[in-house]
């Protein structure tokens, strides 16, 4: 693809109007062609709003599809920024770009939490920052967590409740083992691969569902971290695109934005939802 307007002398090839109303969107595109020169792979975003508590949930999977549909057999990084969500939207995304991409790598620059940190395990490796985050993946049903709900003393309380969240803990966890024995972890054995998945789906180690794991413990747990510091001109350019989107969704009140160079879909809040607290 050549270059566009504003860098070139000519003009934008869609009138003026739209194009400044469009004006976010295409210097988003532009800066990811200029990271997608720098890594030579395709750059895919994957944004949710943390301040509109906007989580993975079904219909993700078509905007994702969607977005993967001009890729072809290229290498694909997703930027992805997310608190987590649904766990069977998350298999369902874990399944939808395996089939799509054979050459997979995450980077968050911020926090890819909860299932976001489940969706990670599904790459070949993470790049992180010095401000990147993931977290534990335990499951919680109606915010309580599963593993205080499948606690024994809690099925004489909620007897379905109870199993309910055994089930949620069964599930992410063999998916959690499934994309670790075939892909970060592929060379470790099973009862390492094990030990990781306890780790990061019980409160054995991390005692709140929000717990920090930065690239340090993220390498220390065993998975595949490219660490970029704050100097790098990678970083640089990827963190700048973080701030575009973390802006422009705030300002604008997006749920989501899924983008690439070319393709681009944004779910707004709807009219009328009460402004975020925090």
């Amino acid at each position: 693809m050549g270059e566009q307007f504003p860098r070139t002398a000519g003009l934008p090839t869609q009138s003026p109007l739209f194009w400044v109303d469009q004006k976010d969107r295409y210097l988003r595109q532009l800066l990811i062609r200029d990271i997608e020169a720098t890594t030579t792979r395709r750059l895919l975003v994957y944004f949710a709003n943390r301040v509109e508590r906007a989580q993975i949930e079904q219909r993700d999977v078509s905007f994702i599809h969607e977005l993967w549909g001009d890729v072809g057999a290229a290498p694909v990084d997703l930027l992805l920024e997310t608190i987590g969500g649904a766990t069977d939207a998350t298999e369902a995304l874990v399944s939808l770009i395996r089939s799509m991409s054979t050459d997979f790598r995450v980077i968050v620059p911020s926090a890819a939490k909860s299932n976001g940190t489940l969706l990670c395990l599904a790459a070949k490796s993470i790049v992180m920052g010095a401000a990147s985050e993931l977290g534990p993946i335990d499951p919680a049903i109606s915010g309580i967590p599963c593993t205080i709900l499948a606690k024994p003393e809690a099925e004489q309380k909620d007897f379905v409740l109870h199993h309910a969240a055994k089930d949620a803990i069964k599930q992410t966890q063999s998916l959690a083992e499934k994309l670790l024995s075939s892909g970060m972890l592929s060379e470790h054995s099973s009862e390492r691969v094990s030990e990781v998945v306890e780790y990061l789906s019980t409160r054995n180690r991390y005692f709140s569902h929000g717990s920090v794991i930065d690239h340090q413990e993220a390498r220390q747990l065993g998975l595949a971290v490219e660490y970029l510091p704050p100097d790098d001109q990678l970083w640089q350019r990827v963190w700048l695109l973080y701030c575009m989107y973390d802006f422009d969704c705030r300002r604008n009140r997006y749920l989501k934005v899924f983008e690439g160079n070319a393709r681009s879909s944004a779910i707004v809040t709807p009219p009328g939802s009460p402004a975020p607290t925090s």
